[in-house]
């Protein structure tokens, strides 16, 4: 869609660009979401991409690991920020787009690695929607089927904002959505990356998605996961045993919900009180994609589902080949 009471779009090169963010001048990253509606209230935009930051960063102990062509340093040349989080993990920029990440290859120890190509095959869209939208739009978004919102808050990881002030916050991506299209960016605030923990790549994880039809929005998504008992949020999985024990077990609740909704215990629960905690939730909502009722009885199924695959012991997975994984990217349908 055209945006026709936009002026000027100014490319960022420093953060200091970003100063020129008000109501009336938003970020440009992928616009897959921004260009999808009228925004006559818009006279400018800034171009986040050509920041030119890194789109995948990994770190270990030992230091930063590039993840592609793009990911030469884990330092901005423009700001000198370190693009990664406090721990070791993987850090994915606000602009990284869904096919980047679905290509990101596994590193080892990442059980988890599975997951991150069926939250990007969730979002229902063309090979042109996959090419320019962004991980960090998605979350921005803030759409309760946003599949990078369930992605991020089910692997526990942190998001840094840069606020307009200048200074820097980390939360909890559990915590960025708010509600339904909203979040914790105020005006001018721009969401800088996503840091997904060592520990959390290294656990099971077990996914459930559900909708009225085929290529329909997500009704309910569910992700549990299995941490490793072994395993702190400072320790690298490299060194470690794959067939280490079980510890917390998190499952993770969106789509269905205004916002995300985690259930966390110590070890895995019982089927009854997995059922009556996620009976418990009060954030349901209603729409054209489901009713609550609905979306509340399928995620107590669902949710059940994952208790009983995470209870068996695992067995191996083969990982796609990436040009499966290509072909498996362009779809029509909805956005989320």
């Amino acid at each position: 869609m055209d945006l026709n009471t936009v002026l000027t779009i100014t490319p960022a090169r420093h953060r200091d660009d970003l100063a020129l963010l008000d109501a009336q001048v938003a970020p440009l990253a992928g616009g897959s979401d921004l260009f999808a509606d009228p925004q006559t209230h818009l006279t400018g935009l800034v171009d986040l991409q050509t920041l030119g930051w890194p789109a995948l960063t990994l770190t270990t102990d030992a230091g930063t690991l590039d993840t592609g062509p793009d990911a030469a340093t884990g330092t901005d040349a423009h700001t000198g920020e370190r693009a990664t989080g406090t721990t070791p993990g993987l850090t994915i920029a606000a602009t990284c787009t869904i096919a980047e990440l679905s290509r990101l290859a596994a590193a080892p120890g990442w059980t988890a690695h599975p997951l991150i190509f069926q939250c990007c095959t969730a979002l229902y869209g063309s090979f042109k929607i996959w090419n320019v939208a962004t991980v960090g739009g998605n979350l921005c978004a803030s759409l309760p089927a946003g599949p990078m919102t369930s992605l991020a808050a089910a692997l526990d990881a942190e998001v840094l904002i840069w606020r307009h002030d200048g200074s820097d916050e980390r939360m909890p991506a559990a915590s960025f959505v708010t509600g339904n299209t909203t979040n914790a960016l105020r005006t001018g605030d721009v969401l800088r990356s996503i840091h997904v923990p060592t520990s959390s790549l290294a656990a099971r994880t077990a996914y459930r998605k559900i909708a009225l039809s085929p290529l329909g929005r997500s009704g309910a998504v569910l992700i549990g996961r299995l941490d490793r008992a072994d395993l702190s949020d400072s320790d690298d999985t490299t060194a470690r045993d794959a067939s280490a024990g079980t510890g917390r077990f998190v499952l993770t609740v969106t789509a269905g919900t205004v916002r995300p909704v985690q259930l966390r215990y110590d070890s895995l629960p019982d089927a009854g009180t997995l059922a009556q905690d996620i009976a418990a939730i009060d954030c349901w909502f209603t729409d054209a994609h489901g009713a609550a009722d609905w979306r509340r009885a399928v995620s107590g199924v669902l949710g059940e589902e994952i208790r009983a695959e995470l209870e068996q012991q695992p067995e191996p997975r083969q990982e796609p080949e990436p040009a499966a994984r290509d072909q498996a990217a362009p779809r029509n349908g909805d956005r989320s």
